[in-house]
């Protein structure tokens, strides 16, 4: 793909910036986790402000100035406002306006307005696979032909009574540390945060003489079609988005340097992607997951995978998974930073409903 990486805007409840999260993320920090809730971070934003902060940390770090006019926007989330809907029903105070801004769909065109976009808009939704889904979508975008300049990614400010209140009851929250694919794992610590990267095609990112963070270089994209919360028991759906990103970059499975694992550190989910690692795989590729360190962030958690995957690419180095103390299976698990020659970084994204999302990000 003639698909490139030129800013990064993120946010995490740990970290304002993508350099700070990076720092924060690379010292091997675990996320210390707010029992019994099961939160990561003393903070949190609303989201419009998450989409504000990451939005303007992106065109900023790509040297551009809005207005975009006919750029494109591919962000989404999986709550999206429900945290504000849930606050409005305890204490009602509600005008029109207000909620007009905050339907589904307007996570998107709140970009689009800050920016100045008059291009395609979309707004997808697929559950913890949202960031990268529309990351791969913004890259599709560009190749195609429909624009040339293209924001995507994932925001999410989910601590709310409701979401809490049903992962308790599916059991996946951590009561004192996340630690995916360790053998003393409990479930991921949730968290808000977002992450916004303009994508530009070569050509455009050559004639603004600018340094891309990375190049797409492939995407895939499928579904399990099984159940609506766990991990298929046949692997195909999650292969075959592997696979297909790995045949459009035009690579084997032994040039992959490094995969930025979904790893959310709950028992099934690190059990089955430790078995597509190891399926397509083997031993041979470095793993590593951000959760521990800066907890799960649902819609946005791929589109902060792609953000820390770009600064590991430009510092050839690969931070920790965080949390993994003892590790549950027979890979090579990152435990401390790690420096590497790395061309080729796979990330990928599994949600509710059997979404599967990768994007396979080279060196430029």
């Amino acid at each position: 793909m003639n698909v490139v990486i030129t800013g990064i805007g993120l946010w995490t409840a740990l970290g304002d910036t993508a350099i700070a999260t990076w720092q924060r993320y690379c010292q091997g920090k675990t996320a210390l986790i707010a029992t019994p809730d099961g939160l990561v971070g003393a903070t949190t934003l609303p989201i419009e402000k998450i989409i504000a902060t990451t939005t303007t940390q992106a065109l900023n770090d790509a040297k551009l100035t809005p207005p975009l006019d006919s750029a494109g926007v591919v962000v989404g989330s999986s709550r999206g406002f429900q945290a504000q809907w849930e606050t409005w029903l305890r204490q009602p105070s509600l005008s029109r306006e207000t909620w007009l801004q905050t339907l589904p769909a307007t996570v998107s065109q709140q970009v689009a307005q800050i920016v100045g976009i008059q291009g395609i808009v979309l707004n997808p939704t697929a559950a913890c696979a949202t960031g990268l889904w529309a990351i791969a979508q913004g890259a599709l975008l560009i190749e195609q032909g429909y624009c040339d300049l293209v924001l995507a990614g994932g925001v999410e400010s989910a601590v709310s009574p409701l979401t809490l209140a049903g992962f308790r009851q599916l059991g996946v929250l951590a009561q004192a540390r996340a630690a995916p694919f360790d053998r003393q794992r409990q479930g991921f610590g949730l968290a808000a945060g977002g992450a916004i990267v303009v994508l530009e095609s070569e050509a455009r990112a050559r004639s603004r003489a600018v340094t891309p963070y990375a190049r797409i270089a492939g995407v895939g994209l499928s579904a399990d079609a099984e159940h609506m919360a766990a991990p298929s028991v046949h692997q195909t759906g999650a292969l075959l988005a592997i696979q297909k990103a790995l045949a459009q970059a035009g690579l084997t499975p032994h040039q992959i340097d490094c995969i930025h694992s979904h790893g959310t550190g709950t028992r099934r989910n690190d059990a089955a992607e430790a078995t597509w690692i190891q399926t397509l795989f083997g031993q041979g590729v470095a793993v590593t997951s951000h959760k521990g360190a800066l907890g799960h962030t649902l819609g946005a958690a791929g589109a902060i995978a792609i953000a820390l995957s770009c600064l590991s690419l430009r510092a050839q180095e690969i931070p920790p998974c965080v949390g993994c103390e003892t590790p549950d299976f027979d890979l090579d698990i990152v435990q401390h930073s790690r420096t590497a020659p790395l061309g080729h970084i796979l990330c990928c994204s599994y949600g509710f409903g059997g979404q599967n999302a990768v994007i396979v990000l080279a060196h430029p």
